[in-house]
Formats: structure tokens, sequence, C-alpha cells
């Protein structure tokens, strides 16, 4: 219950924080995660506390998986002193230090070779731990991506680096951005283990990823994983999402990350409506009070 728990709360507070972009609390950019939720449920399983995290824009979601109070991301998507960085960062440049969330990144891959200097740095020191570097199909044709593969293959940096494909750069469906949509193959160029499944299942996350992280924190180098997603929303709250084909959208929700949870635990492990609506409950008062924390803290 605890995975299904976390996956309730990172869909409620991105949908709390749609709502307060439409009422402009959220000024700016603001990617959702709507859709993609057992990926980051399913590695903050399969890794450790004391490991690093480093993502891009479409990072909420990401933060609170690694730690970071949901008071704290809120806060910051209003624009608030209390946020993670202090109003200042916004949206796209969450941060926590304590949490060992190394930030989310405008600048398309622009985290990518960033996870390197984190793994450099883990590899120097007396420390097995490992990065975990997330980033989009469309961040995968940028030229930096290459040359970050390029170096970490060749130190043997203890990173997992994490393409979500989610089958869109923006608009563009991956058919029309690259020649290969298998993304995983790009790491044959230089050499690096690969994997490559549907990540829609969160302990299917969690196993696939506990298997990349064990590599890595082996000493054996690092991991390249494509984990196939889809995201309900358009790419950020400016996008009416229009390009879809028609009942594309309907089709993958039969997939729906909360749905397989809920239907395994009142199958396999009986749990009944009731306690289910409870963690429903409880989410939802969570996730009202960051909102709450959010509106009455003050301004930079």
């Amino acid at each position: 219950t605890a995975m299904f728990r976390k996956l309730l709360l990172l869909r409620r507070i991105e949908e709390l924080a749609a709502k307060a972009y439409t009422q402009r609390k959220i000024l700016g950019f603001c990617h959702l995660y709507i859709g993609q939720e057992a990926i980051a449920v399913g590695c903050a399983e399969a890794t450790r506390k004391s490991d690093y995290w480093i993502a891009a824009y479409r990072d909420h979601a990401h933060a609170i998986a690694k730690g970071m109070p949901a008071r704290a991301m809120m806060a910051e998507l209003f624009g608030k002193e209390t946020g993670c960085s202090k109003g200042y960062g916004g949206s796209m440049h969450m941060f926590d230090a304590e949490a060992r969330f190394m930030g989310g990144y405008g600048i398309v891959g622009g985290q990518v070779p960033l996870a390197n200097g984190i793994g450099w740095a883990l590899k120097q020191g007396e420390t097995d731990d490992v990065c975990l570097c997330f980033f989009g199909d469309g961040a995968a044709n940028q030229g930096v991506f290459f040359e970050a593969l390029c170096l970490a293959q060749l130190y043997k940096l203890p990173v997992v680096f994490i393409c979500e494909n989610n089958y869109y750069a923006m608009g563009t469906p991956l058919s029309r951005q690259s020649a290969v949509t298998d993304m995983s193959v790009r790491s044959l160029g230089v050499g690096m283990a690969r994997d490559r499944f549907e990540g829609f299942d969160s302990e299917i996350v969690r196993e696939r990823v506990g298997r990349a992280v064990e590599y890595a924190r082996g000493g054996n180098g690092p991991v390249f994983l494509e984990i196939i997603t889809y995201r309900y929303r358009g790419h950020s709250m400016s996008d009416p999402a229009k390009y879809r084909p028609e009942g594309e959208l309907e089709e993958k929700k039969l997939s729906d990350p909360i749905l397989i949870t809920q239907q395994r635990l009142q199958k396999d492990f009986g749990v009944d409506d009731d306690a289910i609506e409870a963690l429903k409950k409880d989410v939802e008062t969570e996730c009202q009070d960051a909102w709450d924390f959010a509106a009455q803290s003050a301004d930079p």
C-alpha cells in the first residue's frame, strides 16, 4: 500500500498544480507528470536515500518521490519563499540537497552531462552510491546526450541513465524525430549495458531499475534504460495536445499505473474498497495541506 499511496500522492499533487495554474497561482511553464507516476515510484523503491537523482523540467513527481515534502514542492510552484528553491526556481527547477535531488533543468538534455559530474564525484569518494538521470525521448537526440554517454562508459561512472519515452517530444511523435524508435540501442555505440521495458507497473519498474542500480553500484559502469510510458496531459499546461491520434489516450489509460496497482491490491492482497478510500482521503488531506501552506506563505 505504500507504493499505491505514493502513486496517488503524485497524481493528486499534479492535478492540484493544474488547477492552480488555471487560477494563475502558478506562472511560467508547468509540465505535468500525470500518467508516468509508476516510474518515479518504482525508482524510489529501487534506490537508497543516499543515492542521487537529477531530472529534466518535468520534475515535480521526481522531487516528491525522492523525499521532498509536498509543501516545499507546492510552495515552489507558487513562487513562495518557503519553496524548495525559495520561490526563485519555479516548476522547472526543484532542488533538495538534503533529499539528494539535484534539480530539474529547463535546457533539453542539459542535466545528462551533469549526472556524469555526480557520478565522477561518487566514484572518487569512498561510497557505492549511484546517480539516476531522468530525461525524455526528445533529449536523447541532443548532441550533449551522446557526449555524456561516451564519457560515462569510458570512465565507468555509477550512473543509470533513464529515458522516459512518452512518445512525444513536445508535439512531435517519436517516429517523426528519430529513425531509430528503440532508443535503448543508442547505448550500443559506446558499449553501455541497456534494458528496455514498459513502465506502467511500479513493481516491474522497481525490479528492472533495481537490477540496473545494483550493476552500477557494483562498479560495473553505467546503464541505459528506456522505460516506455505515456503522459495524459499536454507537453506543458499551454499545450492542448491535439496532435494525438484519435483514441490513443483512451487506450493508454487502460494501463494507468494507479489502476494496475489498485487491482493488484484488491485481487492479490484482499485490500477492500474502504481501505482504498481511506488512502485516497489521506492523500487528499496531505495535498490540500500543501496547497494551503503554499497559498499562505510569503513572497520571496
